[in-house]
């Protein structure tokens, strides 16, 4: 620590953090939910009451540099990638080898499981997964190979404790969660229409909605505090959903579904059964579509933590009108096989889905391995213990010692545990501005750490960062002990504040909320990633 204050670096004046879309990626580390709008009127970090809900009526793209060869919606697709690109971009220029580049830069930021790859390496490379038969190779149903089908409505069945077993026919496959989100938007909404959904979320639900189907969104804005009916930090309730939805069509804007994340990404929640019944009958009332997001459901770390599946109720309110996603990315640690599933018993939206899987199929021969891995429900799925949990007491050791109050969240996310959350950093951020949040985010990555930003996630509050702990511990200790505290030293000398433990605040690889320094009556709780706050 006294060698790093000793360099006593210079921090980087506000006017280096240029105006630039917020629309960015979870996976990038960066953005998600604010958008050109914000970027047109340059008022980031602007009071939420200012804040419209179509916040995603893009302006004019020639208001943007734009290229010639592209028409007006390939521009604003491009300025969409360009601003998810720049944290992951150089990440890929310049990542950490233990051996090859030593000093690169170490990912806290993309929400995936490093702690697992030999496991799935060895059980995807054995024989049984190397099946190559004809009907493989050949057009399938677009909804899926029928084998695949019906393994995952047994799995499914299975996981969700469904009352009655699960169909094959209402099951549809596609190549990730996020064409699904695609494939939803389009089919539920008309261009223009919108989606409700609680902030902060995960970031590339964004681009899934609006690239294909010019779909807004509506925020419902959490926030931090414990207030009238929120008995807990980021609490969703159906007073916030009421509103949200109210003060949308006040404006003329059409909302058609509800978005629930469960366990939800970032914020690691797993909702009680009672939420879930209350979310659902507020969605059946106003005739709502409820997409639910289960991506997280196996990766519970926390054995006290009961996750509830939306399949695994007794009786649905609109069964017509709930649809449930599920896929490996997360729960098998191999985010790189594109796969996730869509279960539904409305047969009209899963037939316009399908007919929208012809850009977005699984090969055969993946299908087949997707297939085995969810038959190994003893050995991968449900029992094969990853050295995550090693992880986890690292950090909350550390956190124990140094006296870090922080908040219980009911997520920890399996054995896998990619459970994400936020650090709040807004000690070091001078104005309170997202703005800042940016410069703080930016002096991360030049100090070699890339993480995920609370506006990533369309925070209603500047200076939280989620970190992903599920990561091997030399790593994440080379993150911690070494790049990290310089990042958080320059902040202090920046803003003026020096704490005696800034080089340990970023340790936060787990599934943990800090709040620095109003202790916190919550405890602490199990994960994947963390929300952490620094004040």
């Amino acid at each position: 620590m006294l060698s790093i204050l000793k360099q006593n670096t210079a921090a980087s004046p506000p006017s280096a953090a240029l105006p630039f879309i917020q629309v960015l990626s979870d996976i990038a580390g960066m953005g998600g939910g604010g958008g050109l709008q914000e970027v047109r009127a340059m008022q980031v970090g602007r009071p939420l009451s200012e804040r419209r809900t179509d916040m995603y009526s893009f302006c004019n793209p020639g208001e943007f540099q734009s290229s010639p060869f592209l028409s007006a919606r390939g521009n604003i697709a491009n300025l969409f990638r360009g601003s998810t690109e720049e944290g992951y971009k150089a990440y890929h220029a310049d990542k950490y080898d233990e051996d090859k580049n030593p000093n690169g830069i170490i990912n806290f930021g993309t929400s995936e499981n490093k702690l697992c790859f030999d496991l799935m390496s060895k059980r995807l490379t054995q024989s049984d997964m190397n099946l190559m038969e004809p009907p493989l190779l050949q057009y399938p149903d677009w909804k899926g190979h029928m084998f695949l089908r019906e393994e995952v409505a047994r799995f499914l069945t299975y996981y969700c404790k469904a009352p009655a077993p699960l169909k094959a026919e209402n099951v549809i496959v596609l190549n990730g969660c996020g064409s699904l989100f695609s494939a939803l938007a389009t089919v539920l909404c008309d261009p223009g229409e919108a989606v409700l959904i609680a902030t902060p979320f995960y970031g590339g639900i964004t681009q899934s909605l609006f690239l294909y189907g010019n779909v807004k969104l509506v925020y419902a804005y959490l926030d931090s505090k414990i207030t009238g009916t929120s008995t807990r930090p980021f609490q969703l309730t159906v007073d916030k959903l009421e509103k949200a939805l109210q003060d949308a069509r006040s404006e003329g804007v059409g909302v058609k579904a509800l978005i629930l994340l469960n366990p939800q990404n970032p914020l690691g929640d797993i909702y009680s059964l009672s939420e879930l019944r209350d979310y659902l009958e507020f969605a059946k009332r106003h005739e709502l579509h409820v997409i639910v997001d289960e991506i997280y459901m196996l990766s519970v770390f926390d054995e006290s933590a009961t996750f509830h599946s939306v399949l695994g109720m007794d009786r649905l309110p609109d069964p017509q009108r709930t649809h449930v996603m599920w896929g490996i990315s997360k729960d098998f640690a191999v985010s790189g096989i594109r796969f996730g599933t869509l279960y539904t018993e409305n047969q009209d939206v899963a037939n316009a889905v399908a007919s929208l899987c012809y850009f977005h199929g699984v090969c055969g021969p993946v299908q087949y391995k997707v297939a085995q891995l969810l038959r190994d429900r003893g050995d991968i799925s449900a029992g094969q213990p990853c050295p995550s949990e090693s992880c986890h007491t690292y950090v909350t050791d550390e956190l124990k010692t140094l006296g870090v109050p922080f908040l219980n969240r009911n997520a920890g996310f399996f054995d896998l545990h990619v459970i994400n959350a936020l650090p709040f950093c807004s000690q070091y951020l001078r104005t309170g501005t997202f703005e800042e949040e940016m410069l703080l985010w930016r002096r991360f990555l030049d100090n070699k750490v890339l993480l995920s930003c609370g506006k990533a996630f369309e925070c209603s509050e500047p200076g939280w960062f989620r970190i992903i702990f599920a990561d091997k511990t030399h790593r994440l200790q080379l993150g911690v002990w070494h790049f990290l505290p310089l990042s958080i030293t320059q902040s202090c000398l920046h803003s003026g504040h020096l704490i005696p433990f800034s080089n340990y605040l970023l340790s936060l690889a787990s599934s943990i909320s800090l709040h620095f320094p109003t202790p916190s009556p919550f405890g602490f709780e199990k994960g994947f990633g963390i929300l952490l706050l620094l004040l």
